[in-house]
């Protein structure tokens, strides 16, 4: 007996009918970008190990503890990527796209590697849709970034989510800030790793998930009331922007995030449903890693959304993850000169735009029908020896049993008003829960 292969543990698979589900909601997640005029890249899967290394901060847990690494055949040392944002700063320095209008806004899809102990919305392969809006140090753009964030979410109709929000200051202000926290976490009773991440980057203490640190952390300096003049007005203006497009949120000041590159406006969504899983979406301003990078001093601002987790949420508020229909149209001849003709204007709906599937392997009208129901399809084309003598076919709505004869050189056309008069309301429901 052959041996029998499956998935790595903690890379899920997406299938029929969970997949039409993943691209929904893959789908609203990028609509707001889209709307907002950010245009699509795709990076590499594998870079030089070095830009995240020096992008994303080696005292990160990603970095340190999570990143795939290994040597290429030339022994180069190689990274699957964790995240996008320091993808997608290199892109921009290595072509170039500063040198245009300002900011460079971009969107992605896709998955990413994290070597986490598998878990229930914790995946080793995880993806995600991100945004990057880069070249302006304006609070309105990270007022933007913010609002789609909050705008995918409700397009899915997810309702049960709360956006979690701080700044974490500047050049200027974060080394006093620093000190400040190092020497208050110097007094606390810390085990070797988290006393040495402590010395590395304070910040990344307060991000420490554990009771036996957390309660230790009671009065513990935040950087929001250390923030220099510039950085509180930034943030002040970022959160009025808020108030003004309608999005709201919660102060965080403990939020550390689990990336280096931050600075200033940061922020989370959380969903209630996810447990110890909760947050869907994590973003912020990064004003130094262009430069870090190699790039000229500009800023940036933008997050990544967790596909998976956001489909989880989805299915715990039991929201409608949209059309799950596999075709619309499913032709079933009855006889051979019917299949000549019908597989014929299979293609032609085809190509009118009009999904449509076929009946193959010579099935019986009864046969055929449970095969038209299990693919979502709205219509049947029917077509036997009368059908074939006449130039007609029979056209059937599944939902109501009605059937029509329609001249086979007009049921392209009638297909198509039928389908649009079915998508139209729809269509407006979908804009409604939207709003």
């Amino acid at each position: 007996m052959s041996e029998k292969f499956a998935a790595p543990r903690g890379v899920p698979d997406y299938y029929p009918p969970g997949s039409a589900e993943f691209r929904y909601v893959r789908g609203c997640l990028a609509r707001p970008a889209e709307l907002a005029g950010y245009e699509y890249m795709e990076m590499p899967v594998f870079e030089d190990k070095g830009l995240f290394t020096r992008g994303v901060g080696e005292s990160t847990d990603v970095v340190s503890k999570e990143m795939y690494t290994f040597q290429d055949r030339g022994g180069r040392s190689m990274a699957l990527r964790p995240e996008g944002t320091a993808s997608v700063t290199r892109a921009v320095i290595e072509h170039s796209l500063f040198r245009g209008p300002l900011p460079v806004k971009l969107w992605y899809a896709g998955p990413f590697f994290r070597a986490e102990r598998p878990q229930q919305g914790r995946y080793r392969q995880l993806q995600q849709v991100g945004i990057e809006a880069i070249g302006l140090d304006d609070p309105a753009v990270d007022a933007e970034v913010v609002a789609l964030a909050d705008h995918g979410f409700r397009l899915l109709g997810l309702r049960r989510y709360r956006l979690l929000m701080t700044s974490l200051g500047c050049g200027e202000c974060r080394p006093a800030y620093r000190v400040r926290l190092a020497a208050f976490l110097e007094g606390l009773d810390l085990d070797d790793e988290t006393r040495q991440r402590a010395r590395v980057n304070p910040l990344r203490v307060l991000d420490d998930k554990r009771e036996a640190v957390k309660a230790q952390l009671d009065g513990v300096p935040v950087m929001v009331d250390h923030l220099c003049g510039e950085c509180l007005a930034h943030y002040d203006e970022v959160r009025a922007l808020l108030q003004l497009m309608g999005v709201q949120w919660q102060e965080a000041p403990m939020m550390a995030r689990g990336l280096d590159y931050y600075t200033r406006t940061t922020f989370e969504f959380e969903h209630a449903d996810l447990g110890a899983q909760s947050g869907i979406c994590g973003g912020g301003r990064y004003d130094g890693l262009m430069a870090s990078l190699g790039g000229p001093e500009l800023s940036g601002v933008g997050y990544g959304v967790g596909t998976d987790r956001t489909l989880l949420a989805c299915r715990e508020e039991g929201v409608s993850l949209g059309e799950s229909a596999r075709v619309d149209v499913f032709c079933v001849p009855m006889g051979e000169q019917a299949r000549h003709a019908l597989l014929e204007l299979t293609a032609r709906l085809r190509e009118g735009g009009i999904r449509t599937d076929f009946a193959y392997g010579r099935r019986g009208l009864k046969g055929a029908m449970k095969s038209a129901v299990r693919g979502g399809a709205r219509f049947a084309v029917i077509m036997g020896d009368a059908e074939v003598a006449g130039r007609t076919a029979q056209v059937k709505e599944l939902a109501t049993a009605e059937q029509t004869q329609v001249p086979l050189a007009g049921v392209v056309e009638y297909l198509t008003d039928r389908l649009a008069a079915l998508v139209e309301p729809a269509a407006v429901m979908d804009k409604e829960r939207a709003q």
